[in-house]
Protein backbone atom coordinates (compact mmCIF):
# COMPACT_ATOMS: atom_id res chain seq x y z
CA UNK A 1 0.00 0.00 0.00
CA UNK A 2 2.99 2.71 1.25
CA UNK A 3 5.04 1.42 -2.25
CA UNK A 4 1.98 2.06 -3.97
CA UNK A 5 1.41 5.68 -2.55
CA UNK A 6 4.99 6.22 -3.07
CA UNK A 7 4.94 5.29 -6.71
CA UNK A 8 1.89 7.59 -7.89
CA UNK A 9 4.09 10.18 -5.98
CA UNK A 10 7.37 9.51 -8.53
CA UNK A 11 4.94 9.08 -11.38
CA UNK A 12 2.91 12.79 -10.93
CA UNK A 13 7.00 14.45 -10.17
CA UNK A 14 8.03 12.93 -13.11
CA UNK A 15 5.21 13.73 -15.30
CA UNK A 16 4.01 17.06 -13.97
CA UNK A 17 6.96 18.40 -12.06
CA UNK A 18 9.84 17.45 -13.51
CA UNK A 19 9.54 18.72 -17.08
CA UNK A 20 9.92 21.98 -15.65
CA UNK A 21 13.10 21.59 -14.02
CA UNK A 22 15.40 20.01 -17.35
CA UNK A 23 17.49 21.82 -19.25
CA UNK A 24 15.87 20.65 -22.81
CA UNK A 25 12.50 22.33 -22.24
CA UNK A 26 9.86 20.96 -24.41
CA UNK A 27 7.45 23.93 -23.81
CA UNK A 28 6.81 26.90 -24.73
CA UNK A 29 9.63 29.65 -25.08
CA UNK A 30 10.01 32.65 -23.16
CA UNK A 31 8.16 35.51 -25.21
CA UNK A 32 9.31 39.34 -25.34
CA UNK A 33 6.29 41.54 -23.79
CA UNK A 34 3.60 39.12 -24.19
CA UNK A 35 1.03 38.63 -21.64
CA UNK A 36 2.99 37.02 -19.01
CA UNK A 37 5.89 38.95 -19.14
CA UNK A 38 4.05 42.32 -18.71
CA UNK A 39 2.02 40.23 -15.98
CA UNK A 40 5.40 39.75 -14.20
CA UNK A 41 6.62 43.06 -14.85
CA UNK A 42 3.29 44.46 -13.02
CA UNK A 43 3.90 42.16 -10.09
CA UNK A 44 7.15 43.59 -9.42
CA UNK A 45 6.09 47.26 -10.03
CA UNK A 46 3.19 46.61 -7.20
CA UNK A 47 5.59 44.84 -4.93
CA UNK A 48 7.77 48.48 -5.05
CA UNK A 49 4.22 50.55 -4.74
CA UNK A 50 3.35 49.04 -2.04
CA UNK A 51 7.07 49.76 -0.49
CA UNK A 52 6.24 53.28 -1.32
CA UNK A 53 2.93 53.39 0.32
CA UNK A 54 3.80 51.38 3.06
CA UNK A 55 7.32 53.04 3.88
CA UNK A 56 6.58 54.95 6.66
CA UNK A 57 3.95 51.51 8.83
CA UNK A 58 7.52 49.06 8.63
CA UNK A 59 8.74 48.74 12.06
CA UNK A 60 12.04 47.79 13.39
CA UNK A 61 10.68 43.91 13.43
CA UNK A 62 8.96 44.25 10.38
CA UNK A 63 12.22 46.00 8.51
CA UNK A 64 14.55 42.68 10.42
CA UNK A 65 11.98 40.61 9.07
CA UNK A 66 11.89 42.09 5.42
CA UNK A 67 15.23 42.62 5.04
CA UNK A 68 16.12 38.88 6.09
CA UNK A 69 13.22 36.82 3.84
CA UNK A 70 14.38 39.03 0.71
CA UNK A 71 18.14 38.07 1.52
CA UNK A 72 17.20 34.58 2.18
CA UNK A 73 15.25 34.62 -1.41
CA UNK A 74 17.89 36.17 -3.56
CA UNK A 75 20.78 33.59 -2.11
CA UNK A 76 18.48 30.53 -2.38
CA UNK A 77 17.39 31.34 -5.65
CA UNK A 78 21.01 31.96 -6.58
CA UNK A 79 22.30 28.72 -5.33
CA UNK A 80 19.63 26.94 -7.25
CA UNK A 81 20.38 28.16 -10.31
CA UNK A 82 24.14 27.13 -9.64
CA UNK A 83 22.93 23.66 -8.72
CA UNK A 84 20.55 23.29 -11.92
CA UNK A 85 23.32 24.20 -14.04
CA UNK A 86 25.90 21.95 -12.67
CA UNK A 87 23.32 18.70 -12.61
CA UNK A 88 22.72 19.92 -16.51
CA UNK A 89 26.03 20.50 -16.63
CA UNK A 90 25.97 23.62 -17.79
CA UNK A 91 27.81 24.81 -15.73
CA UNK A 92 31.13 26.37 -17.12
CA UNK A 93 33.32 29.12 -16.20
CA UNK A 94 32.83 31.01 -19.16
CA UNK A 95 28.72 31.18 -18.73
CA UNK A 96 28.35 30.94 -14.64
CA UNK A 97 31.22 32.96 -12.62
CA UNK A 98 29.49 36.14 -10.87
CA UNK A 99 31.12 38.66 -12.83
CA UNK A 100 28.20 40.09 -14.85
CA UNK A 101 27.08 43.03 -12.59
CA UNK A 102 23.79 41.65 -11.88
CA UNK A 103 25.09 38.17 -10.40
CA UNK A 104 27.83 39.66 -8.16
CA UNK A 105 24.69 42.33 -7.23
CA UNK A 106 22.63 39.42 -6.30
CA UNK A 107 25.71 38.23 -4.13
CA UNK A 108 26.31 41.73 -2.43
CA UNK A 109 22.16 42.93 -2.41
CA UNK A 110 21.93 40.02 0.31
CA UNK A 111 24.71 40.93 2.21
CA UNK A 112 23.80 44.86 2.04
CA UNK A 113 19.82 43.70 3.27
CA UNK A 114 22.12 41.38 6.65
CA UNK A 115 24.09 44.16 7.30
CA UNK A 116 22.29 47.19 6.03
CA UNK A 117 25.83 48.11 4.46
CA UNK A 118 25.34 51.46 2.95
CA UNK A 119 28.36 51.10 0.82
CA UNK A 120 27.05 48.57 -1.17
CA UNK A 121 23.95 50.11 -1.38
CA UNK A 122 25.71 52.59 -3.43
CA UNK A 123 26.21 50.10 -6.06
CA UNK A 124 22.97 48.27 -5.50
CA UNK A 125 21.39 52.32 -6.39
CA UNK A 126 23.45 53.63 -9.50
CA UNK A 127 24.18 50.01 -10.87
CA UNK A 128 21.96 47.40 -9.98
CA UNK A 129 18.38 49.61 -10.77
CA UNK A 130 19.13 50.24 -14.07
CA UNK A 131 21.03 46.65 -14.92
CA UNK A 132 18.76 44.68 -13.56
CA UNK A 133 15.64 46.74 -15.18
CA UNK A 134 17.39 46.00 -18.77
CA UNK A 135 17.48 42.39 -17.53
CA UNK A 136 13.57 41.92 -16.88
CA UNK A 137 12.61 44.47 -19.45
CA UNK A 138 14.68 42.39 -22.02
CA UNK A 139 15.84 38.52 -20.36
CA UNK A 140 18.16 36.54 -21.54
CA UNK A 141 15.32 33.58 -21.23
CA UNK A 142 15.65 31.86 -24.30
CA UNK A 143 13.50 28.60 -24.50
CA UNK A 144 12.94 29.20 -20.57
CA UNK A 145 9.12 30.56 -21.19
CA UNK A 146 6.50 30.34 -18.26
CA UNK A 147 6.39 28.06 -16.07
CA UNK A 148 10.16 26.64 -16.52
CA UNK A 149 12.23 26.83 -13.36
CA UNK A 150 14.75 29.47 -14.79
CA UNK A 151 12.08 31.76 -15.86
CA UNK A 152 11.14 32.35 -12.51
CA UNK A 153 14.70 32.29 -11.30
CA UNK A 154 15.62 35.01 -13.83
CA UNK A 155 13.06 37.16 -12.67
CA UNK A 156 12.87 36.58 -8.96
CA UNK A 157 16.92 37.33 -9.13
CA UNK A 158 16.64 40.32 -10.97
CA UNK A 159 13.11 41.95 -9.73
CA UNK A 160 14.80 41.66 -6.47
CA UNK A 161 18.20 43.45 -7.15
CA UNK A 162 15.20 46.35 -7.98
CA UNK A 163 13.30 45.98 -4.60
CA UNK A 164 16.22 45.61 -2.43
CA UNK A 165 17.79 49.04 -3.70
CA UNK A 166 14.38 50.92 -3.66
CA UNK A 167 13.37 49.17 0.20
CA UNK A 168 16.54 50.26 1.67
CA UNK A 169 16.08 54.06 -0.15
CA UNK A 170 12.37 54.20 0.96
CA UNK A 171 12.07 52.14 4.07
CA UNK A 172 15.90 52.18 5.08
CA UNK A 173 16.27 55.90 4.40
CA UNK A 174 19.18 55.67 3.10
CA UNK A 175 20.48 58.21 0.40
CA UNK A 176 23.61 58.36 -2.47
CA UNK A 177 25.27 60.83 -2.78
CA UNK A 178 27.21 62.86 -5.59
CA UNK A 179 30.83 60.98 -3.17
CA UNK A 180 29.00 57.76 -3.74
CA UNK A 181 28.51 58.03 -7.90
CA UNK A 182 32.16 59.19 -8.29
CA UNK A 183 33.23 55.99 -5.96
CA UNK A 184 30.83 53.45 -8.52
CA UNK A 185 32.69 55.26 -11.15
CA UNK A 186 35.80 54.57 -10.70
CA UNK A 187 35.64 51.16 -8.91
CA UNK A 188 33.18 50.02 -12.00
CA UNK A 189 35.96 51.26 -14.70
CA UNK A 190 38.66 49.31 -12.92
CA UNK A 191 36.29 46.22 -12.30
CA UNK A 192 35.48 46.27 -16.13
CA UNK A 193 39.21 46.49 -17.25
CA UNK A 194 39.87 43.59 -14.89
CA UNK A 195 36.74 41.40 -16.42
CA UNK A 196 37.79 42.60 -20.18
CA UNK A 197 41.11 40.07 -19.73
CA UNK A 198 39.80 37.79 -17.54
CA UNK A 199 36.57 37.38 -20.97
CA UNK A 200 40.04 37.43 -23.56
CA UNK A 201 41.37 35.14 -21.38
CA UNK A 202 38.70 32.18 -20.95
CA UNK A 203 36.80 33.05 -24.18
CA UNK A 204 33.56 34.62 -22.15
CA UNK A 205 31.74 37.51 -22.77
CA UNK A 206 31.33 38.88 -19.43
CA UNK A 207 29.11 42.42 -18.68
CA UNK A 208 29.02 42.10 -22.66
CA UNK A 209 32.92 43.81 -22.96
CA UNK A 210 34.10 41.42 -25.56
CA UNK A 211 30.50 41.50 -28.22
CA UNK A 212 26.49 42.14 -27.63
CA UNK A 213 24.90 39.39 -26.06
CA UNK A 214 23.27 36.79 -28.72
CA UNK A 215 19.85 37.65 -27.62
CA UNK A 216 17.84 40.43 -28.02
CA UNK A 217 19.08 43.64 -25.80
CA UNK A 218 18.97 47.32 -25.54
CA UNK A 219 22.59 46.74 -26.89
CA UNK A 220 20.83 45.51 -30.34
CA UNK A 221 20.15 49.56 -30.73
CA UNK A 222 23.54 50.98 -30.23
CA UNK A 223 26.62 50.57 -32.49
CA UNK A 224 28.95 47.48 -32.90
CA UNK A 225 31.73 47.11 -31.14
CA UNK A 226 33.69 48.93 -29.34
CA UNK A 227 31.52 51.60 -29.87
CA UNK A 228 28.87 50.48 -27.96
CA UNK A 229 31.09 50.26 -25.09
CA UNK A 230 31.33 54.24 -24.58
CA UNK A 231 27.78 54.70 -24.86
CA UNK A 232 27.16 52.16 -22.26
CA UNK A 233 30.65 54.36 -20.04
CA UNK A 234 28.20 57.06 -20.27
CA UNK A 235 25.24 55.57 -19.12
CA UNK A 236 27.23 53.79 -16.21
CA UNK A 237 28.35 57.49 -15.77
Amino acid sequence: MEQNILDKISAYIVENILPYFIADYQGEPFHLFDTIHFTVLGIILTIILLIAITRKKFSEKNKENFRDTAAAILLVNEVGWHLWAYFYHEWTIQKMLPLHICSILIWLSAWMLIKKSYRIYEFAYFLGIGGALQAILTPDAGIYGFPHFRFFQTFIGHGLIIIAAIYMTLVEEMRPTWKSLLRVFIITNIYMVAVYFINSSIGSNYLYLNHKPPTASILDMLPNWPIYLLYMEAYRG
